[in-house]
């Protein structure tokens, strides 16, 4: 029995249907489809430049392969599991159209750099993508704080109340990761940007190929340097996987306290009708499912960056048939963390905010009792003896539900003299917020440089 694989020279057989199904990619592989063709018209024009094919031959299969294009962005492309991957469906298509000559476009060329540089290609298109959705974020949490630098709420430690601060300092802490975000993604361009067409199987060619052309046709920013390294590489969907693994952990911490501020408990908070949901059963509810399903989304992308390390921790070079795992992660991926920040974007840009919830909030706690603590040792009383004193004050306070800024005057000076009438105003959430002015803090003038600053950055 022989094989008709495009591959099959040397086989007398070939495997059942199922094995083949088991073995093919092109399932998911042919999202590269455009990219494929993007990169095989590069190859055959450089082929025709460097006269290692004839121009009548390089202008028939540069004709097929516009050909092919056109049909593709029309939806009339039909793919085979038969054919593999989306490679050898392209060549086989391409045979069908303009014969034998189709065969010579793989001159010089194997499919490890020709998966290679799709995939490099398929995640150079769709960086700019993500950094423009994360850009839109930002802008929508800049003016989002820019409303609320005045609006005071609770600020957290271990889920506590800890200390009063800023909506828009709250806000802007997002800022920062999403910033911080921006600047992996950026720099994960870098290594995206480079070409590994030309390095063939593994070690180059014996064709005198011209492998700047091709990077340059594709606009590639440079050349992998080394034909192992390039066709094994495998760092830059690792890093792209990495980073949406750290944006959605961002994302899934911030809808987390969305989800918490919502709720009836809470109520700082109310999101759109766009994006909640309610009950089947129960008609009061109103429940903040966009924000959960981001949060869920987080464990399938830790999923994929976990697979692909653990895929590549023990390939030798070169190239090896695993690396057929390092795409539908990263396909998934990409389709996963766009919409997830535009949806975002829109719920943070339409919730409400409950002004007087937040700060109401402030007022019946004891995130005061640092002020009363720095109030003290700005007297001269030293800071560890003012905690512990004011640590005795709250542990009164709870058991008989006074808050530090009802404690009367007289009581005040029996704790110790040093306490006059002014202590009231620096108890006030107000006064807390204002008085925080060291460079980063929450006082209402340093949230006001910070979302300047940011709107500088962001040119709006």
């Amino acid at each position: 029995m022989s094989t008709d694989k495009l591959w099959g020279g040397r086989f007398t057989a070939e495997g059942a249907q199922w094995i083949d199904t088991f073995g093919a990619s092109i399932s998911f592989d042919q999202l590269m489809a455009d990219e494929d063709l993007e990169g095989s018209l590069a190859h055959v024009k450089m082929l025709k430049k460097t006269k290692i094919l004839p121009a009548t031959d390089a202008d028939q299969i540069i004709k097929g392969l516009q050909e092919l294009q056109t049909e593709l962005a029309a939806g009339q492309l039909t793919f085979s599991i038969k054919n593999e991957d989306i490679h050898m469906n392209l060549e086989s298509l391409l045979t069908q159209k303009i014969g034998p000559v189709a065969g010579k476009l793989h001159t010089a060329r194997s499919r490890n750099d020709q998966v290679a540089t799709d995939l490099h290609l398929y995640l150079k298109h769709r960086l700019p993508e993500v950094l423009t959705a994360l850009s839109q974020l930002q802008k929508t949490i800049v003016k989002k704080a820019e409303k609320h630098i005045y609006t005071i709420m609770p600020g957290y430690t271990h889920l506590q109340h800890a200390q009063p601060i800023s909506y828009g300092h709250y806000l802007m802490a997002y800022y920062q990761m999403f910033k911080r975000d921006i600047e992996r993604f950026t720099f994960n361009q870098q290594h995206t940007d480079l070409c590994p067409l030309g390095a063939a199987a593994l070690a180059g060619t014996t064709f005198p190929i011209d492998r700047q052309f091709t990077a340059n046709e594709l606009q590639f920013k440079g050349l992998y340097t080394n034909s192992l390294d390039a066709v094994s590489d495998r760092d830059f969907v690792l890093e792209f996987i990495s980073n949406s693994s750290i944006l959605m952990m961002h994302l899934s911490r911030f809808c987390e306290e969305i989800i918490l501020w919502c709720s009836y408990e809470f109520n700082y908070i109310e999101l759109s009708d766009e994006y909640s949901t309610g009950s089947s059963i129960m008609p009061q509810k109103k429940n903040p499912d966009m924000a959960e399903l981001i949060r869920g989304k987080s464990g399938r992308i830790f999923g994929h960056l976990l697979g692909l390390l653990t895929t590549l921790k023990g390939l030798p070079l070169a190239y090896n048939k695993d690396l057929q795992e390092d795409k539908e992660g990263l396909f998934d991926t990409i389709k996963t963390i766009i919409p997830s920040l535009k949806i975002f974007t829109g719920m943070l840009d339409t919730l409400s905010v409950n002004e007087d919830k937040m700060e109401h909030a402030t007022e019946h706690d004891f995130s005061n009792a640092t002020e009363l603590a720095d109030y003290l040792a700005s007297k001269g009383l030293p800071f560890r003896q003012a905690h512990a004193v004011v640590g005795k004050l709250v542990l009164k306070g709870t058991q008989d539900g006074t808050n530090l800024q009802d404690i009367p005057l007289t009581e005040f000076k029996k704790i110790s003299p040093l306490i006059t009438e002014d202590i009231y105003d620096d108890l006030k959430a107000k006064t807390a917020v204002t008085r925080r002015t060291s460079a980063g803090g929450t006082g209402f003038d340093e949230v006001a440089k910070q979302v300047q600053a940011a709107k500088a950055d962001l040119k709006i």
